[in-house]
């Protein structure tokens, strides 16, 4: 196995919350990071994420292919985050997702940039139904039509300090006397953790041999969706009803929740999300996934306590499930 000579790297979309843990992991093997974001100023924190003048800011809006070239010039890989999980003005799923990829593998044809890490999502599929899915299976065909050893990575759900998914449900379970259980709750996922996510892309730049790849990412263990909010209520010491929601009637809800984003306000759900929810999100048999790039799989109740114990009643300071069992014996 060869690796890359360190250089400079240019991450769209770097300052989320992968994208943070993407700058980091690539600042640590010594690479020059070029943060390209819609809004600079809001990314400036990423500057202590390395050595001084080591990681750069710049503006890029990915729909545009002149700020796309500005942003590669000099650089000798380049790894792509962006992506939306709902539409608002101005911001559009095959916007973002399918024309910004394009737009970044035409750009990396142009400057001769030998590496492209092209970000998707277990499930993308040009055919499906969710137009997340199908843009982000678009994208992916998009890249690997202009760029064909394009690097293309598929994260189950992806968990750790700051995530979407089980903040959002600790949180409403703080505030609801019940908790939606979409479908019955039988969805699988695969929950990855953020830092194995961020240490697998910043691997398929360094790696030579990753060259033209797909690997999809997922933890050690398959939860269902009903696993996983249970677990949530246990972690966080909470007793709530896990009332089941049929997917019609989570359709409708999502479908009206869906306008808030209108006023620049994330929805709580989407028909899109819901969709999704209809096709387990594990990664498939016979897929490379982290094990091909060397890393061993965090397991998801080795980090969710370390930040949802802020939903418990009386927060750091409250009694977790473990020491409660402790007692117990």
């Amino acid at each position: 196995m060869s690796e890359s000579t360190p250089g400079l790297v240019t991450v769209f979309g770097g300052s989320g919350f992968v994208g943070t843990q993407v700058v980091r992991a690539l600042a640590r093997k010594g690479w020059r990071v070029r943060v390209a974001v819609r809004t600079p100023a809001l990314a400036q924190d990423l500057r202590i994420l390395g050595d001084v003048g080591q990681i750069q800011p710049v503006r890029c809006d990915i729909t545009q292919p002149a700020d796309v070239a500005a942003a590669l010039k000099g650089s000798s890989a380049a790894v792509n985050l962006v992506g939306i999980l709902f539409e608002t003005p101005g911001r559009g799923f095959k916007a973002q997702h399918v024309e910004g990829g394009r737009n970044v593998a035409e750009a990396c044809v142009a400057a001769g940039v030998d590496r492209l890490v092209q970000m998707s999502a277990i499930g993308a599929d040009a055919h499906s139904d969710a137009e997340y899915a199908r843009t982000k299976g678009e994208a992916e065909v998009a890249v690997r039509q202009i760029k064909p050893d394009a690097v293309i990575v598929r994260p189950s759900i992806v968990f750790g300090n700051g995530d979407g998914f089980l903040n959002r449900f600790a949180s409403m379970a703080t505030m609801s006397p019940a908790l939606p259980l979409i479908g019955g709750g039988e969805t699988k996922f695969q929950p990855v953790w953020v830092g194995d996510v961020a240490e697998a892309v910043a691997r398929a730049v360094v790696r030579t041999d990753a060259a033209g790849r797909t690997f999809e990412l997922g933890g050690p263990e398959v939860w269902s969706f009903k696993q996983i909010l249970e677990y949530i209520l246990r972690e966080t010491g909470r007793s709530r009803l896990l009332a089941p929601l049929p997917f019609f009637a989570a359709e409708t809800i999502g479908s009206v929740a869906e306008i808030t984003a209108v006023l620049g306000i994330a929805p709580v759900l989407t028909r899109d999300q819901v969709l999704m929810l209809k096709t387990d999100n594990v990664v498939a048999e016979g897929a490379e996934g982290l094990s091909a790039l060397g890393i061993e799989a965090t397991g998801l109740e080795a980090i969710a306590p370390s930040y949802l114990w802020r939903y418990r009643r009386g927060g750091q300071f409250a009694e977790g499930p473990s020491a409660a069992r402790a007692q117990a014996a």
